[in-house]
């Protein structure tokens, strides 16, 4: 193929790749405008949008266009565009104290199984997220083992 051919292959991948939805997914209905949203931001990798169920005033959404369930299966430049616009969001709704939370699996309470990322003020006390976090005592022994076997 010729270098015009090539291009063109090439901008059909990279299309075919960001506008990977899933038909029954409700975040991908919302990425195509069959359910209506409160969008805020949208990219050409990022959708977001207000949380119907916030946790407190502002909490936000911030999805990829492209549908992966657990974070681990999304292509690295969704990823990269994700972070950047949940800074944005919370720049722009004047969030001095915020959680971002994303959740991979129903048992790490993911309710939609489609990677997505939280953006949640933490106004005060009472209002935002609000977890728990058993910490334990770490094993050095065990960590010293782990390191060996995860090394990236």
């Amino acid at each position: 193929p010729n270098h015009a051919q090539r291009s063109l292959t090439k901008l059909d991948s990279i299309q075919t790749m960001a506008t990977k939805l899933a038909a029954e997914c409700i975040f991908c209905k919302i990425i195509k405008g069959e359910i209506p949203s409160f969008k805020i931001h949208e990219t050409a990798h990022s959708f977001a949008f207000f949380d119907i169920g916030p946790l407190s005033e502002g909490h936000a959404l911030v999805i990829p266009k492209h549908h992966a369930e657990k974070m681990h299966e999304l292509p690295d430049e969704f990823l990269a565009d994700a972070m950047p616009v949940a800074k944005k969001i919370a720049l722009a709704i004047g969030a001095d104290n915020y959680n971002i939370l994303q959740n991979n699996g129903r048992l790490a309470h993911q309710e939609v199984p489609h990677v997505h990322f939280h953006v949640i003020p933490k106004p005060n006390e009472e209002e935002g997220l609000t977890i728990g976090w058993p910490a334990k005592k770490a094993d050095f022994d065990k960590l010293k083992e782990l390191v060996s076997k995860v090394k990236i």
